[in-house]
């Protein structure tokens, strides 16, 4: 088991404060694990535990959310990438792998597109080609429009139990469910309506560094030919199917998906 440490990064310039998780080898291969939608770095908790020396991995909290500082504006996907390069300048990470999970995956792809220079490889883990186009989205959008802080209970634990298809321990998903009850409500609106309004596909374009996507094929949102359109758009891409996965397998199977994590860094980034 790896030591799992919290610190946290100074973004300067007017950014938040965010904390991160840090975990593996000092000498590892720098792997940064992007969260998605109302989470926080403690999605990645049963990764990190299990981190190999060969891998380095830092997995800040995204501004708004868990205990990272949460300012008024600045919820769009470009403002979440503009806040992962700041990270990776804060921390004094060069260059890595970018480990996007679930809507995690656009600011990490933007990030890959726009700053190749910074970006080794791409890991797209249950990540949308869009989301506007998802049945549940509009729903979802019309019941966070009169949510008031706090956000009901209730709702967050039907949103996380409904992302799996294996079991998984009570414990940890009582920790996600109190992670996501950190975001305000106006964060729970503003952050999704930036991914309903931003042209997630047109964020595809323009990756050419080397990109593994990593699909549950029981996902509840993301159906395959979703999974295809980002295997049409990006040139150096390939797919892993995890059979029996829901949307997150990065819980349901960390040590698989760590395996195929640190299989793909040691391609991109030989020692």
């Amino acid at each position: 088991m790896s030591t799992v440490a919290v610190h946290s990064a100074v973004l300067g310039e007017g950014r938040p404060t965010l904390p991160y998780a840090e975990a593996g080898g000092p000498d590892g291969t720098p792997v940064v694990l992007v969260h998605g939608y109302v989470d926080s770095w403690w999605t990645f908790e049963p990764m990190l535990r299990r981190m190999p020396s060969a891998l380095h991995a830092y997995a800040p909290t995204q501004r708004g959310h868990g205990d990272a500082e949460k300012p008024e504006e600045g919820y769009l996907p470009e403002d979440f990438a503009d806040d992962l390069v700041a990270f990776l300048d804060s921390t004094g990470i060069e260059r890595a792998v970018l480990v996007g999970g679930s809507s995690g995956g656009v600011q990490a792809r933007i990030v890959a597109g726009r700053r190749p220079d910074r970006v080794a490889g791409l890991v797209l883990l249950g990540v949308p080609a869009s989301l506007a186009d998802k049945p549940g989205a509009a729903e979802l959008r019309e019941r966070l429009s009169a949510a008031e802080d706090p956000v009901d209970r209730a709702f967050v634990e039907d949103f996380v139990r409904g992302m799996t298809e294996v079991p998984i321990a009570r414990g940890f998903l009582e920790t996600i469910v109190d992670e996501n009850l950190k975001a305000p409500a106006r964060v729970w609106r503003e952050t999704l309506h930036g991914l309903l309004e931003t042209d997630l596909l047109a964020t595809l374009t323009g990756i050419l560094v080397p990109t593994l996507v990593v699909w549950g094929d029981r996902d509840p949102i993301l159906p395959r030919e979703d999974q295809q359109r980002i295997l049409d758009t990006i040139p150096l891409s390939r797919l892993l199917v995890h059979e029996g996965a829901g949307h997150v397998p990065y819980w349901e199977n960390p040590d698989r998906v760590l395996r195929d994590i640190a299989a793909f860094a040691a391609e991109v980034m030989p020692s």
